[in-house]
C-alpha cells in the first residue's frame, strides 16, 4: 500500500474502531505520546487515549449498540518524508438505525509519523463547524 493510501486508512480505521471496534487497536493507531485535542478536552499518551475512549463508550453515547457513526469526508494528505498531514471533514451521526441525523460537523487536522509498525497518528486537532 502506498503512503497516501496507508494514511487515509489510519484515519478511516480510527473512525470505524471508535464506532464499533476494539479500543486497544484504536489506541494502537496513535504514537506512544499521541495528542488528541478538541474543544474542552486534551488527551496525551496512548494509555490516556485508551482510557478516554473507554470512558466515551461507558457514557453510552458512542460505540456498539448506540447507532452512532463517524463519517470522514473531503480528505487531503500531504507527505513530507516520514511525516504527513491529513485534513479531513467529519460528521457525527446519531440514530442511524431509525432517524439518522448529524449532531456534529467539524474538521480533523492530523499529523502522522511513519514508525516501524506503519503510519501512526501523532497529533489530532478537532474543530467544530
Amino acid at each position: 500500500m502506498n503512503d497516501d493510501a496507508a494514511i487515509r486508512n489510519v484515519v478511516a480505521r480510527l473512525a470505524l474502531l471508535a464506532d464499533e471496534g476494539d479500543l486497544e487497536e484504536y489506541a494502537g493507531l496513535f504514537t506512544e505520546d499521541g495528542l488528541w485535542e478538541m474543544p474542552g478536552s486534551t488527551i496525551q499518551g496512548r494509555a490516556d487515549l485508551l482510557a478516554g475512549a473507554i470512558e466515551r463508550r461507558a457514557s453510552g453515547n458512542v460505540g456498539p449498540g448506540t447507532n452512532t457513526r463517524h463519517v470522514i469526508t473531503t480528505q487531503a494528505v500531504e507527505l513530507d518524508g516520514d511525516q504527513a498531514h491529513s485534513d479531513a471533514y467529519f460528521q457525527f451521526w446519531v440514530n442511524t438505525a431509525t432517524e439518522p441525523s448529524v449532531v456534529l460537523f467539524g474538521r480533523y487536522r492530523d499529523r502522522l509519523v511513519r514508525t516501524d509498525q506503519g503510519w501512526k497518528l501523532a497529533h489530532r486537532h478537532i474543530s467544530y463547524g
